[in-house]
């Protein structure tokens, strides 16, 4: 009887389990009565379900598609609020629009023992504008708490059949149980296209379905009639269902590139459209068609051949310039200084490169189509290159949502230079971070496309030089000059333009904890032909440790790294450094007058396998100074995974060695 008693539990658990249905509205007190998640008690909110069906609703013109999407979410404390806020992202072009509504949007409380309900009121929802093309509908649920439940559900309906929703399972915070339907009729065929480490459990099923189709016709000649007739169209249709469970949240580890382009996920591509008694059309297409469709748009090649708004002011700008380069900085440096990009992404035109011209403001196409346009007026070989930023995914089959940003690029001297003048502190070849991310797609006026690497090829350098006095209470006083080249200038400029000197100062004194900083002074910040130089005097009392007779001293003082970036076991994400670089310290101490040194730290000469990267630390000691030459080198933007032991075991060894310290001993 035990035994039978336990098998009938066991059956009744796990029917129970089996048929558990993701519903809204089913809250109970002991979901709400939660204080963490069973499999991840850190988590500051988890998505109990989420659950979404995508479908095809004929409307007699032909097949819309709809997309309805349940969700459901426990917040945990206050840092799980956001999870309490939702943005839908849907097209609205002149002519052929999404539509978004939202509904069963609940927020679920526990007061005195009881589930209170607060439904989602119309000043919580907004709608707003993201750029010509595109909106996005925002909530806010009420009432949320530590311990509230919120769920709601969306819907979007849309013309265009081509594009599914992409379906994310995995987000940043534990998720239950996700669960994603398409429902396909038998005249369209999609791939399947997964991201991600976690595979979907897959149930496909076919069932009969019809649709009625109702037609007129005209008879007579002086006295017309008018006769209706339906007719039934019966077809088959596809049903997939996607489920995982238990999904743990995506960590944002150190060095990633866009988290999304690892999270579980799945997008469809339509193939081929297959109607009764028709031939069938196919729609999978290369890069290359796919770049040659989005030059013809309006909005972007039409938009190169438009010149008379600004050739006054180029031909004047160009006077007495001949070399290739010395046109192509000019026109560069003009309309970075002209122009100010309103933060909006996308390779179409909004308002207009001529209309963005004369208001000085435009999104990027507007702003780098315009430079690429100059450029080809004065004579040299510019086109534009499409790109997609490190916060859009990397597409996994060509697309033209594959694309969010554009970016221009001239043939000088048989070299490719890259430009983007949306930001004011980019340079030829150096381009901001956000449109680094792996390659773009360079098209020229006759349909001709080429991929083109965005990563640069050379190490962006700082130079870093020390020189300090230090006195026998282990205090030291000194100089840092600071050189910024390449990706590492536009980095300073970019963050510290326009920011005063005692502004500066103060960040200095907070990066580097127990610092005092005076006489600041920066250098070249606007002019991009030469490094920025950082100087300034400064004192410190925390670099050094005075037990008896000696001094324990860290040589590289303030600049010793304490931690390594890289803490996990293993990795699955590749390593994004973002460009390639070099950072080298020149440091010259100075010591306290009846004081030797007893030992320093042995040099070192690390390499890594596959050139990835090196570290070269030498120091020396004679008379009444110490030495230290330091060089670090990452010869690779990206990294694969695999080399992840690699790259973790390096910066412990660099770490260690920075740590080791000079003992100094009383003559």
């Amino acid at each position: 009887m035990k035994y039978l008693k336990l098998f009938v539990m066991f059956v009744v658990a796990a029917f129970s389990a089996e048929a558990q249905k993701y519903e809204l509205g089913e809250v109970t007190k002991a979901e709400l009565e939660e204080k963490n998640h069973s499999k991840d008690p850190s988590a500051s909110a988890a998505i109990l379900f989420s659950k979404g069906q995508t479908y095809m609703n004929f409307s007699g013109g032909g097949f819309d598609l709809v997309t309805e999407v349940d969700v459901k979410i426990k917040i945990y404390n206050k840092e799980g609020y956001e999870w309490a806020n939702k943005e839908v992202a849907y097209y609205s072009g002149e002519t052929s629009k999404e539509t978004v509504d939202i509904s069963k949007a609940v927020t679920y409380n526990l007061v005195d023992g009881a589930i209170k309900k607060t439904k989602l009121k119309s000043e919580g929802e907004f709608d707003e504008k993201v750029n010509k093309f595109w909106k996005q509908k925002k909530i806010v649920m009420p009432d949320v708490k530590e311990g509230s439940i919120i769920e709601y559900r969306y819907t979007i309906r849309s013309p265009f059949i081509e594009t599914f929703p992409d379906w994310q399972f995995q987000y940043g915070i534990p998720v239950n149980h996700s669960e994603y339907t398409t429902r396909v009729p038998e005249y369209y065929m999609y791939n399947t296209n997964f991201r991600g480490y976690f595979p979907p459990k897959i149930t496909k099923t076919q069932a009969s379905k019809s649709f009625t189709v109702t037609s007129k016709e005209r008879t007579g000649v002086n006295v017309t009639k008018t006769t209706f007739s339906t007719d039934k169209i019966d077809y088959m249709e596809s049903q997939t269902v996607y489920t995982l469970k238990d999904l743990p949240a995506m960590k944002d580890e150190s060095f990633v590139n866009n988290i999304l382009n690892f999270t579980a996920g799945i997008e469809h591509e339509l193939t081929m459209i297959k109607y009764p008694n028709a031939q069938a059309k196919t729609f999978s297409s290369s890069w290359e068609d796919v770049v040659k469709t989005i030059y013809k748009y309006d909005s972007f090649g039409p938009e190169l051949e438009r010149t008379s708004y600004f050739e006054k002011d180029i031909n004047a700008l160009l006077a007495g310039i001949t070399s290739p380069a010395e046109k192509a900085a000019a026109i560069f440096s003009f309309v970075k200084n002209r122009m100010n990009w309103n933060t909006y992404t996308g390779y179409s035109c909004d308002e207009g490169v001529k209309k963005a011209y004369t208001d000085k403001t435009g999104n990027c196409a507007e702003i780098n189509l315009m430079l690429t346009a100059m450029l080809r007026h004065a004579g040299l070989d510019a086109n534009p290159v499409l790109v997609s930023t490190r916060s859009n995914k990397i597409a996994l089959f060509p697309n033209r949502s594959a694309f969010n940003y554009v970016i221009a690029a001239v043939q000088i001297d048989g070299k490719t230079v890259l430009m983007d003048a949306t930001s004011k502190s980019a340079m030829p070849n150096v381009l901001p971070p956000r449109a680094i991310n792996w390659v773009g797609r360079l098209i020229r006026k006759d349909g001709s496309s080429e991929m083109i690497d965005l990563v640069p090829q050379s190490n962006a350098r700082e130079v870093v030089n020390l020189s300090i006095q230090m006195d026998a209470q282990g205090k030291v006083t000194g100089k840092a000059r600071d050189q910024y080249f390449d990706h590492n200038a536009y980095g300073f400029r970019d963050k510290y333009t326009g920011v005063n000197k005692d502004s500066r100062m103060e960040q200095l004194e907070k990066r580097y904890a127990g610092i005092e900083v005076t006489a600041y002074n920066v250098q070249n910040d606007t002019d991009f032909s030469k490094p920025v130089i950082e100087e300034f005097d400064f004192s410190h009392t925390g670099v050094a440790e005075v037990i008896g007779d000696k001094i324990y001293l860290s040589p590289m003082l303030f600049l010793t790294q304490k931690e390594n970036p890289f803490t996990q076991e293993k990795r699955e994400y590749p390593i994004d450094f973002v460009y390639p670089r070099q950072d080298k310290f020149m440091i010259n101490i100075i010591l306290p007058e009846g004081y030797v040194v007893e030992s320093v730290p042995a040099p070192v000469n690390l390499v890594m396998e596959e050139n990835i990267g090196s570290f070269k630390y030498n120091i020396s000691a004679k008379n009444n100074q110490v030495q230290l030459g330091v060089l670090m080198d990452i010869n690779a933007a990206n990294i694969a995974p695999d080399y992840y032991t690699t790259i973790k075991e390096f910066f412990q060894k660099v770490i260690d060695k920075q740590n080791e310290k000079i003992v100094l001993k009383k003559a």
